[in-house]
């Protein structure tokens, strides 16, 4: 039990660590640390990893608003309307085969880390360059987008930010700081509410997540103090965890893969 709660604490520390280190594609590692490391079952991690997720969000979604990073009518709007398709894939993700949902979930990581790659040699937009949607097409974008990755955020079990910031973009042409600062509440509403469900069937492990958490504010604030300090060099910082992203999601497809017929 010791051994367990030292390796939940440490686990939040890696995510947290990387979130404010990278600030983004982190919260995709929370659940195969749970699984892997601290030794939880399938929908214990996910309902535990969401909730994790959720609370570091919120917290960093606090200092984003301090800063004025936040274009509140569109985070509102894309956290309420995500909020309905988070709980409907939470529901979905609770009675999909643990298995088949691990194979499923490694796929996704392999996507968060092209992503990121992709991420990492794009040059943002002069904000000349921003193309702000009319009033109506860029309410339906937002409702659009909000639904379709809350339904994925509900459920993987994870915050989605990776997939949040580029609808946000998408839909309302905002700046990219705004986006990834307006973001956070969506992927801390989203967290919330898949935990919630999880919760309620007995999914979420407490005493575990209460130290994911602890090791996760305590990372993450290191991470973003040392992020400061390598301006440019972030960038290959972003792809050595891409890299580590594929692996963790390799062995995940290997371990899983009899679910579908796959084993060799």
């Amino acid at each position: 039990m010791v051994l367990q709660s030292v390796l939940a604490v440490l686990s939040g520390s890696l995510v947290g660590f990387t979130l404010g280190l990278i600030g983004g594609g982190g919260s995709i590692m929370a659940t195969p640390l749970l699984l892997y490391v601290v030794g939880l079952q399938p929908h214990v991690a996910i309902g535990t990893g969401a909730l994790a997720v959720s609370v570091n969000a919120f917290t960093n979604f606090a200092g984003h608003a301090r800063a004025g990073n936040v274009r509140w009518r569109d985070a509102v709007l894309f956290a309420t309307v995500g909020v309905a398709g988070a709980a409907t894939g939470a529901w979905f993700g609770k009675s999909f085969d643990g298995q088949r949902l691990l194979f499923l979930f490694a796929v996704l990581m392999v996507a968060v880390g092209i992503l990121m790659l992709r991420r990492g040699r794009a040059q943002p937009a002069a904000p000349g360059e921003q193309q702000d949607p009319d009033a109506g097409r860029r309410t339906m974008l937002v409702v659009a987008s909000a639904l379709g990755v809350g339904v994925l955020s509900g459920f993987f079990g994870i915050g989605g930010g990776f997939l949040i910031v580029p609808g946000l973009l998408f839909s309302t042409g905002m700046p990219i700081l705004a986006a990834v600062g307006s973001s956070l509440l969506a992927v801390g509403a989203f967290g919330l509410t898949t935990a919630v469900s999880y919760a309620s069937s007995g999914l979420v492990n407490w005493v575990v997540a209460a130290e994911y958490i602890a090791g996760g504010l305590a990372g993450g604030y290191l991470g973003m103090q040392l992020a400061c300090h390598l301006g440019s060099r972030k960038a290959t910082l972003n792809r050595i965890f891409a890299g580590l992203v594929f692996v963790v999601a390799s062995y995940m497809l290997y371990r899983n893969a009899a679910a579908f017929g796959l084993a060799p």
